[in-house]
């Protein structure tokens, strides 16, 4: 199942389920609207549908809380940035403020002459839980969506910590939906591929993580109450980089789909 948020004319942000043409040119791709956020509570089927093509879909979630990430979890990714694999999963934060959508602008800040793009896979959490077993990490798993890590690399560098040069409004690209029907071995075995301008940067499988996603989901429930919607970032493969102001960077996920942004320039001023 494909779960998205989307907006259309006249209308709040509501959920639906996308369904796919399985004869592309002669069926269009629908969303199924439903009742209120799957994250939260049952939902119901309203009856209406819409034409895919018609709606723009957001952010498929905006965390409640939190979203975790983890750094260095490709072994490649670490070496081309001249770092060793951490002994543990080296986890960091970023605030929910950084999530944007589908199509919406990556804004380069002010602050860095040196942003890059992470694509990789992230995990949307469906449960309260705490101190999750290995064994048992599949029962907490809303789904999976793509994700990019947008990361200050020349502030990431001169900070020593990590929360301002990822933290900038705009740097977590979620989307274009969360996909609820794989399983842990699935989802341990996906291409990720990232591409600015339709040139490959980044070409990777989940399958190379150091730590798999039930070993991400016990250690950062080892220290933190995981709920509903918050978002576990997993790691980027090798061959991230620089992207500049009229730019299109997208992140493709194997068996997930698309997640597309374009990047632009911050404007210089206070904004209330």
């Amino acid at each position: 199942m494909r779960i998205a948020r989307f907006a259309s004319v006249g209308a709040d942000p509501r959920f639906g389920i996308v369904e796919l043409a399985a004869d592309q040119g002669q069926y269009p791709e629908t969303v199924a609207v439903i009742d209120g956020d799957p994250l939260a509570a049952p939902v119901n089927w309203t009856g209406e549908r819409l034409d895919l093509a018609d709606v723009r879909l957001l952010a498929p979630v905006i965390p409640r809380s939190k979203i975790l990430a983890v750094g260095r979890n490709y072994a490649a990714h670490a070496a081309e940035l001249g770092n060793e694999v951490p002994p543990e999963p080296l986890i960091f934060m970023k605030p929910n403020t950084s999530v944007i959508g589908p199509e919406e602008p990556i804004v380069r800040p002010t602050l860095s002459r040196d942003t890059h793009y992470e694509g990789e896979l992230a995990v949307v959490i469906g449960r309260i839980c705490r101190q999750v077993p290995v064994e048992r990490a599949a029962e907490v798993i809303f789904g999976y969506t793509c994700a990019n890590d947008v990361t200050a690399r020349d502030l990431q560098g001169t900070d020593g910590q990590w929360t301002r040069a990822k933290g900038f409004d705009t740097f977590c690209p979620l989307g274009p939906w969360i996909v609820t029907h794989f399983g842990l071995e699935e989802a341990g075995d996906l291409s990720v591929v990232t591409n600015l301008d339709g040139q490959v940067k980044q070409n990777g499988c989940t399958k190379d993580m150091v730590f798999s996603i039930a070993e991400l989901i016990a250690h950062v429930s080892a220290f933190a109450t995981l709920l509903p919607g918050d978002v576990l970032l997993t790691g980027t493969p090798m061959g991230v980089g620089p992207m500049v102001a009229g730019q299109t960077v997208s992140v493709n996920i194997e068996g997930i789909g698309e997640l597309s942004n374009p990047v632009v320039d911050d404007i210089v001023g206070f904004q209330e």
